[in-house]
């Protein structure tokens, strides 16, 4: 069972470094995830969490004899976090896909009011605060509040995708800016080239769905394109 062993510890050399191949293929299936995000396709959480698996072995680096990588607790929490909201997420989507044609989004976009983004915005914050002691007492990477940060932040925009959304792609626009500076420093460079890409990508994510919802909002309205509004037809 050696030839396991050689390809779980795949070591691309790099800049006078590593660079484990299971980082890049767990990116990949993130970056995968990610497209079927924006598409609103259930099968983007099953993928998203294979590659969650793969990359909760590279960011606990101690425990996998990766001596060149630090180990990240956020950045491994974080994965774990995932796999459970992403449990959450695809059981949703695939209910709310239930009467909808087979080609057809699995949901449709909706804005999440002022008062989920307060909620959204606070929670960030405050989980950030409380996060970041807990993490520096167990040896993560400085600096600390960026991994608690990333973490909160990957938690919540996780969550507001599963409940559809349209903010959720700009929470993940605030975990990338302070992630990537994170994990170039701690020697995780494929997961920050990722997260560089991710910026631009979840930007783009935003006014997809955005769009989205104008213009699925309208679909029932169609059902009776000569005919008076249900309000007005009671009348």
């Amino acid at each position: 069972m050696q030839w396991l062993v050689d390809v779980f510890n795949w070591t691309i050399p790099v800049a006078g470094g590593g660079l484990l191949m299971r980082e890049v293929v767990g990116n990949v299936f993130g970056l995968a995830s990610a497209l079927g995000g924006m598409a609103r396709k259930v099968w983007a959480w099953p993928v998203g969490i294979l590659g969650n698996l793969l990359l909760l072995t590279v960011f606990l680096a101690s425990l996998f004899n990766d001596a060149p990588h630090a180990t990240l607790l956020g950045q491994a929490g974080r994965q774990v976090m995932f796999i459970a909201v992403s449990v959450y997420g695809w059981k949703r989507w695939r209910d709310a896909q239930r009467g909808r044609a087979d080609h057809a989004p699995a949901i449709t976009p909706e804005w999440a009011g002022w008062g989920n983004r307060a909620f959204l915005a606070v929670a960030l914050v405050l989980g950030t605060v409380a996060l970041t002691p807990v993490f520096r007492a167990l040896g993560s990477w400085e600096p600390v509040w960026a991994d608690a940060w990333t973490f909160v932040g990957s938690l919540l925009a996780t969550y507001g995708m599963a409940r559809g959304w349209v903010e959720f792609w700009l929470i993940w626009v605030a975990v990338d800016v302070v992630g990537v500076p994170l994990l170039w420093s701690s020697g995780y460079y494929a997961s920050a080239v990722m997260y560089a890409f991710y910026g631009v990508f979840t930007l783009t994510g935003f006014f997809v769905w955005m769009r989205a919802r104008d213009r699925d909002k309208p679909a029932v309205e169609t059902l009776l394109p000569d005919g008076p509004a249900p309000e007005e037809a009671a009348r």
